[in-house]
């Protein structure tokens, strides 16, 4: 994948209880997990994409479900983002995992871009 070009990954909604969020996507949809960061993060198989849940301290804008792109360089990324109308919410910052960036489009609804740090 080009620097030029992000690729959706997953989505990520709001959990407010990560247990019981877990128990509905497994029970209810059949869902497996991927992988799973203690009580605040995980992630399950949902097709070609990943269905992400986060508890508030660990979601970037809690109240709300993101879709998450993946980018080789999210600054390159962030700055055509910001030329075609997006405003940077939080970032580029370098986190455990990643380095992300969270942004809204032109129409207020907010997205992350990202990139593996591994």
């Amino acid at each position: 994948m080009s620097d030029s070009k992000c690729e959706l990954r997953s989505i990520l909604l709001p959990a407010s209880n990560l247990e019981r969020s877990l128990a509905f996507y497994q029970d209810g949809l059949g869902l497996a997990v991927r992988m799973r960061d203690r009580d605040v993060y995980a992630e399950l198989s949902a097709g070609s994409i990943k269905l992400a849940l986060a508890t508030p301290a660990n979601h970037p804008v809690p109240e709300t479900a993101l879709p998450v792109f993946r980018s080789e360089d999210v600054s390159v990324a962030v700055s055509r983002l910001l030329a075609t109308g997006a405003t940077v919410l939080s970032g580029p910052v370098e986190g455990a995992h990643e380095i992300r960036a969270v942004l809204r489009d032109p129409s207020g609804n907010p997205f992350v871009v990202y990139r593996s740090r591994a």
